[in-house]
């Protein structure tokens, strides 16, 4: 369904091109929200950053709307996440268009970078790479280099302002890292609506469960609530947490399992404390920038653990 609603849209987009109506001035488009965070710290002024999926949207799952065909079609540049992150979408993105480039961010990543989607699925890899910020600095630089090749006159500003975000990286880096070192080894774990949190789990020292697994597209089944369940009531795992771009139904089964079979109550870490995934949060709202989102749910993360 989803790949014929980007084949449909392609095909509006073409006949845009071709002169039919108004084009869209000029415009960087990006698939997530993280990625339109970056651009726009380093593009600055000079360019205007659209984002195809906003806060709270699972890319999983994402269908396209009306007006994407305006963004898209204004388009000079199109920054995707890749790794199958965004599906189908991505073969009409690289079809060949006039004035209009697509590239993936994370493609100067190495097999060493990545983990593999499932066990024994080596060769398709776990999009979520920005929950590690060393491998989201390295998407942050090809956004760098992209935007100076558009606009050379403004390369040397790009430069500058890539340079002072990747040193913010590198300290958020540090303070994550510091954060969890304070909570025992034994209580690093993280349950959460689906397994997008390998990448965080690797480098900060976390142990991860998901209900779903690295894609929301399939369902959970009875099997894998009881997996979980079994997972939360044998480790007494005081918490868990829901997502903002994930339907929280499935670990509300899961707890509602664990009461009746292990005979205590999980937290469900919610509403406004839910972790941030597959998207930034709203303006205004903690996890509105990338930054904002590490740090809420790492701050979260250890509140919720710790008890």
């Amino acid at each position: 369904m989803r790949a014929f609603a980007w084949v449909g849209l392609f095909a509006l987009i073409s006949m845009t091109a071709g002169g039919c109506g108004t084009p869209a001035p000029a415009t960087i488009v990006t698939t997530t929200s993280m990625i339109a965070d970056a651009t726009q710290r380093i593009a600055g002024p000079h360019w205007k950053v659209d984002c195809l999926m906003g806060p709270g949207v699972d890319p999983h799952k994402y269908q396209p709307s009306a007006s994407d065909l305006g963004k898209l079609s204004g388009a000079k540049l199109v920054l995707f996440s890749g790794l199958h992150l965004e599906g189908k979408m991505v073969d009409v993105l690289e079809k060949p268009a006039k004035g209009r480039k697509a590239v993936a961010v994370t493609r100067n990543l190495v097999e060493a970078d990545l983990r593999a989607a499932e066990p024994g699925l080596e060769t398709i890899h776990d999009p979520h790479v920005w929950f590690d910020v060393r491998l989201w600095k390295k998407c942050v630089e090809v956004i760098r280099d992209e935007l100076c090749e558009l606009d050379p006159p403004h390369a040397a500003e790009f430069r500058t302002n890539a340079e002072a975000y990747l040193k913010e990286l590198d300290d958020l880096h540090a303070e994550v890292l510091a954060k969890a070192a304070k909570l025992p080894a034994n209580k690093r774990i993280l349950v959460t609506s689906h397994d997008a949190f390998g990448y965080f789990a690797a480098a900060y020292g976390f142990e991860v469960h998901g209900l779903q697994g690295v894609s929301t597209a399939a369902e959970s089944g009875t099997q894998d609530v009881e997996t979980l369940a079994r997972v939360i009531g044998e480790k007494r795992v005081p918490a868990v947490f829901t997502e903002t771009s994930v339907p929280s139904k499935g670990l509300e089964k899961v707890l509602s399992t664990v009461k009746q079979k292990y005979k205590f109550d999980v937290r469900l870490v919610a509403d406004h404390d839910a972790l941030y995934s597959d998207a930034l949060g709203e303006s205004g709202s903690s996890g509105s920038t990338y930054i904002g989102m590490v740090r809420h749910n790492i701050d979260v993360i250890m509140k919720a653990l710790s008890q």
